[in-house]
């Protein structure tokens, strides 16, 4: 999926996060932000790296602030935020389990 404009998701209440995508050429830069790096940093960026892997996002600009948020939270809002940034509407559903 082609990242083509800015698009969020969340909110920045405590057990959940917002993210914050845009298009980025030829790159992909991800940020994250968290309360709990220190504890959960390297899942965080486990859960981000596999969601956009699955969703098949090369290139763009993911910004991550999380507030303490699961990671089906994580899943979930990195899927909407990239899923409102892109035209094309066809989406592999199997491949975003």
């Amino acid at each position: 999926m082609k990242i083509t404009k800015e698009a969020l998701a969340g909110t920045i209440e405590s057990s959940d996060l917002m993210v914050k995508v845009a298009p980025a050429p030829g790159e992909l830069d991800i940020v994250i932000r968290s309360e709990v790096y220190k504890q959960f940093g390297e899942q965080i960026r486990l859960v981000v790296d596999e969601t956009l892997r699955k969703m098949q996002v090369t290139e763009g600009q993911i910004v991550v602030e999380d507030k303490g948020a699961l990671d089906c939270v994580i899943r979930a809002r990195l899927q909407s935020a990239v899923l409102r940034s892109v035209e094309d509407a066809s989406i592999n559903w199997e491949a975003m389990k």
